[in-house]
């Protein structure tokens, strides 16, 4: 006999259904989003921008050491990097504005363009993109697109 399910399970289920499938990354993005999510979470911590300045040096050189370090080196460093990252992870980060959690998040979101114009008479200068929730451009093959349906996370402050 299966276990019924439970609302818990049912709203798993449909936000893994929501969720879009994570771009695969080289060696040396992976290093590189870790290093700019060192210096945000930084940012969150130092609120003088010259202690922010100098943590960042640090920060810096750290990355600088093992510039040139074999593969395996570099997968355990990253472990190694988003482990020391997450232990530093600030309660409640800094959050732009405008991206989900901020304080002007879809304050005034674009109509569609079927809105404006029901005919289907575009002028010339009407964008012709689609705008993500946090108002950039939606762009598929950078695996942030919000064609279709798209689950926003309001506790990691990010879309998904």
């Amino acid at each position: 006999m299966s276990r019924p399910m439970v609302m818990v399970d049912t709203f798993r289920l449909a936000a893994e259904q929501m969720r879009q499938k994570a771009p695969s990354l080289t060696s040396n993005q992976e290093v590189a989003r870790l290093y700019r999510h060192a210096l945000k979470t930084l940012s969150s911590w130092a609120i003088d921008r010259e202690i922010f300045i100098d943590e960042a040096e640090k920060i810096r050189a750290r990355f600088d050491e093992n510039k040139d370090a074999p593969p395996a080196t570099v997968a355990r460093l990253l472990k190694e990097g988003n482990d020391e990252l997450f232990e530093f992870m600030h309660p409640d980060p800094y959050v732009v504005p405008y991206m989900p959690g901020g304080t002007l998040f879809m304050r005034n979101p674009p109509l569609p363009l079927e809105v404006c114009f029901p005919d289907g008479n575009y002028p010339k200068d009407a964008p012709l993109h689609t705008l993500n929730p946090d108002m950039t451009v939606s762009k598929p093959d950078t695996g942030k697109s919000a064609i279709g349906n798209v689950l926003i996370d309001y506790t990691k402050k990010k879309m998904e």
